[in-house]
């Protein structure tokens, strides 16, 4: 074990591939500048598609593992009891960081992230119905529950996340920190002038966009209703829906496109788009929808706020935690209650503009290096054994 001035970090990055969770390691990666912590090496194991994403530091070594499927569970046990535990003491680690929340080793001491909430929400969950992935989700919150009561710290993005996960677990014990997430700066634009609803045509219409993968929680359905609703009241309003989607989620969304929009006109699926691409629709958009019912902290909700959009946004926690006065929010499953609020921003300019300028400002309390930085002193404090449960 090496000293305590000198920490070495080792991270399980077998189960991320994609997403936020490939999104915050890249982040945290390219942010950190891990000997403020006292850590002087920090070793990544993953597939060769995540390894290659992640940025070339002299303190980095990315280790890369092969024929190891994220969502097989014993494969995983496998993993963490033989090759990972194996590997970790050989390179002489003084902790283990677990981005991805599930571990079921022995390396101690070990630090993981929960960054998936949808475990600990079984109200959430019986949307999936009678489904795989609802087994997985079930499955997830018995690993994690067990991950998070040994490990020697965990990060929460969210206070709701914390509060809600802790009382799935029943306990307080837990030696635990908030760390939001952070936003990358291509995402910041000024706050922009905001056009009268004057100025717009059901040729030219006021542009939402709501960006997240389409699955039962995210609720596109309610938006798609609500602004047909809209559009069928005469006013000039579209909804442009970007971001992957869960296929069964998917076949559904589709039925009520084709039901409220048959020529599709006003409301466009535009499927995933590369992530370098997504700072170009904000720009284009003119608002944001947000709906989403289960989040542990959401990304698309800060970089729309980066973006200075005005944004109508789910009430459910911890959206309010995350944009605070600088939107307005309504119930996810109701489309009318959603209706009502897009009619009012695209009426009133003036609110359009005090919302936009508070989310934007906002915004920069979200970022990637104090979360980089938070992230490694916790690991190094619970390395040091510093912090106890």
């Amino acid at each position: 074990m090496p000293s305590a001035d000198s920490l070495s970090l080792g991270i399980d990055a077998s189960n991320i591939r994609s997403g936020g969770g490939l999104t915050h390691l890249r982040e945290l990666l390219c942010a950190v500048e891990p000997a403020a912590s006292g850590i002087t090496k920090v070793i990544v194991w993953s597939g060769d598609e995540t390894l290659d994403v992640l940025p070339e530091r002299s303190w980095l070594e990315l280790v890369p593992v092969r024929n190891l499927k994220p969502r097989r569970v014993f494969q995983r046990m496998a993993w963490h009891r033989g090759g990972l535990e194996a590997r970790a003491e050989t390179a002489g680690c003084s902790a283990l960081l677990i981005p991805g929340g599930s571990y079921l080793g022995r390396f101690k001491p070990f630090v993981a992230i929960c960054q998936n909430l949808l475990p600990f929400c079984p109200s959430e969950r019986v949307r999936f119905g009678l489904s795989w992935a609802r087994l997985r989700y079930h499955a997830l919150e018995h690993i994690q529950r067990t991950t998070f009561c040994s490990a020697d710290g965990v990060v929460f993005l969210s206070k709701s996340a914390r509060q809600i996960v802790l009382k799935r677990l029943r306990t307080r014990c837990i030696n635990s920190r908030v760390i939001p997430h952070g936003v990358h700066e291509r995402f910041r634009t000024e706050p922009r002038a905001q056009r009268p609803l004057s100025t717009y045509s059901p040729e030219k219409p006021f542009r939402w966009l709501y960006v997240s993968t389409i699955n039962w929680y995210k609720h596109q359905e309610t938006v798609a209703i609500a602004a047909a609703r809209l559009r069928r009241g005469g006013w000039p309003v579209a909804v442009d829906f970007v971001g992957p989607a869960y296929p069964p989620a998917l076949r559904s969304f589709e039925r009520v496109l084709g039901l409220t929009d048959p020529a599709k006109s006003f409301l466009k699926y535009h499927g995933a788009v590369p992530m370098h691409e997504l700072e170009t629709w904000y720009r284009q958009a003119d608002g944001c929808v947000f709906a989403s019912s289960c989040e542990n902290m959401p990304n698309i909700l800060v970089e729309a706020m980066a973006a200075a959009l005005p944004i109508v946004c789910s009430r459910v926690p911890p959206m309010p935690e995350i944009l605070r006065r600088s939107g307005l929010y309504f119930a996810p499953e109701k489309p009318d209650e959603l209706a009502d609020l897009l009619l009012r921003f695209m009426t009133n300019p003036a609110l359009r503009t005090e919302c936009a300028r508070r989310a934007f400002e906002g915004a920069f309390e979200y970022s990637w290096s104090k979360c980089a930085q938070e992230t490694f002193d916790f690991v190094a404090a619970c390395a040091r054994g510093g912090l106890f449960r």
